[in-house]
């Protein structure tokens, strides 16, 4: 037939993409957005074979859109991958004037491509079969009688097959968002665990929540959205009951540990406050949430500590791992409920590890090793020049200015300074020449916890710069010197012009 659109490069070309475009769907369609999708794999060889000087860039300058950009490439390169399988399909199937190979070779060649990348015989089928339909659709439009001009049949081929693709994505895209989470979102249920007081957490949340500024655009002293950064876009989706944890190394004895051991342990309720060492000086992943799990020290009395050096790796499923003093675990907390629901999956379901005082790195997520070492080693961000395994660095942050009349401005943000405490914020509003106090939140239970703070003052009629600093619970003014986030978390004061 004249003009078929599987005799052109260009017509060919198009229906090649349009399957890589349907197969990407079809995984997503019986994956959802976890770590079985076709892309996950790819997208976690980029973010690891990328230079450290360009993993610091992107996390300093474009936070975490250079992590949606990096998933992007990953989406686009399984497209191209599946598109080159249905395009040597149907070049051999021109080539043996056999109409059965491409399809039969796009679903196979997909299968392949999906199997290698994601190690899922099963699930491979959904791309190969949604990527085949493509194909089989464009055979099916070219095998039909002509009842238009040939240009125009043409183009009306074209298109029905890229609307088609399209079709299969938003279908695709429907199914993977509706499949069940193995581990729970943002709508976690409510804890249960018989080490837990749980009405002691009820009472805890009640304390912050009267403790709190009633702001509005001021976040309160318990996270309504609780900060997110990981080295994959795509979460482990973990099961609870084939989950473990593992004392190892130099250690008298290991320890391995179930989802039910830890639950029946005797557990604690603690307010802890994390900051990501590669935020702005005045950014926002800094948050705190009420955390219940069941303390490190005596798992490590029972394992018999034997490092020489005094130094950990904490392990996680996603591949993550980071080394640092053992001291600093100590005293430490295996969370496995926030905010009185069951850990959700983003925050490290079903246990992570939080570490009292220290940058938001070493508190590991979906943990499932701690390793005694005998010698130090460098974890993942160290091996990419950073270095944020130690204390974090105090902050007054000024996120909230607001004018209330009569000439007066309100400033409100947070205070953190991890295990030193938070005794005041200091406020100038004449670029540092002269400090006046702010008004501080009423102290939540807990020695890692930030505190909100609030200022009024009346407004100069001028253009001034306003200044903030904290205080910590020994005495020590926050360090005014600036540093960037790389290599070690940004520190400074945190100021803000105004015009009057």
């Amino acid at each position: 037939m004249a003009n078929d659109v599987l005799e052109t490069p260009v017509g060919r070309l198009l229906v090649s993409v349009a399957a890589g475009v349907a197969g990407l769907a079809g995984s997503y369609a019986v994956t959802g957005y976890a770590p079985t999708f076709v892309a996950s794999p790819v997208e976690r060889a980029l973010a690891r074979s990328m230079p450290g000087i360009v993993v610091s860039y992107a996390i300093t300058y474009l936070g975490s859109l250079g992590q949606r950009l990096n998933l992007v490439a990953a989406l686009v390169i399984v497209v191209a991958f599946i598109a080159l399988a249905a395009r040597a399909s149907l070049l051999t199937g021109a080539a043996t004037n056999n109409r059965l190979v491409p399809l039969v070779g796009t679903a196979v060649l997909t299968w392949l491509v999906a199997f290698v990348l994601t190690n899922e015989p099963v699930l491979s089928a959904g791309p190969a079969v949604a990527a085949a339909a493509i194909v089989g659709l464009a055979q099916l439009l070219d095998g039909a009688s002509d009842r238009l001009t040939p240009v125009s049949e043409t183009r009306r081929r074209v298109l029905t097959t890229i609307g088609a693709a399209l079709g299969v994505s938003a279908l695709g895209y429907a199914l993977g968002n509706r499949r069940p989470a193995t581990a729970f979102g943002a709508d976690a249920p409510t804890l249960e665990a018989p080490g837990a007081d749980l009405t002691d957490v009820q009472r805890q949340l009640a304390t912050a929540d009267t403790s709190s500024f009633r702001i509005d655009g001021l976040e309160p002293l318990v996270s309504d959205r609780f900060y997110e950064v990981d080295i994959n876009s795509i979460n482990p989706t973990i099961d609870a009951e084939e989950w473990s944890l593992s004392i190892t190394g130099a250690v008298e004895q290991e320890v391995t540990l179930d989802y039910d051991d830890i639950l029946e342990m005797d557990a604690e309720n603690r307010f802890s406050t994390l900051r990501c060492v590669g935020e702005a000086l005045n950014g926002w992943k800094m948050d705190n949430a009420l955390w219940t799990g069941v303390p490190v020290d005596p798992l490590l009395e029972q394992a018999g500590v034997r490092s020489d050096c005094e130094c950990v790796m904490l392990r996680a499923d996603d591949g993550y791992f980071e080394e640092f003093p053992l001291p600093a675990l100590r005293g430490g907390l295996l969370a496995y409920g926030m905010n009185g629901a069951v850990l959700p999956r983003g925050h490290g379901y079903p246990v992570r590890a939080l570490v009292p005082g220290h940058w938001g790195e070493v508190n590991v997520k979906w943990l499932t090793e701690i390793e005694l070492l005998e010698r130090e080693a460098d974890g993942y961000w160290e091996n990419r020049g950073w270095h944020g395994t130690g204390p974090v660095k105090p902050i007054a942050k000024l996120h909230y200015d607001a004018e209330l009349g009569n000439g007066r401005r309100r400033l409100a943000g947070h205070a953190y300074a991890g295990l030193r405490g938070v005794s005041r914020v200091e406020v100038s509003t004449d670029d540092g020449e002269t400090w006046a106090e702010a008004t501080l939140s009423d102290p939540l239970p807990g020695e890692d916890v930030w505190r909100q703070w609030q200022y009024t003052y009346e407004r100069p009629g001028r253009p001034h710069t306003v200044v903030v600093r904290m205080v910590d619970g020994d005495g020590t003014v926050q360090t005014d010197e600036p540093a960037n986030p790389f290599p070690s978390g940004p520190s400074g004061w945190v100021s803000k012009r105004f015009s009057g």
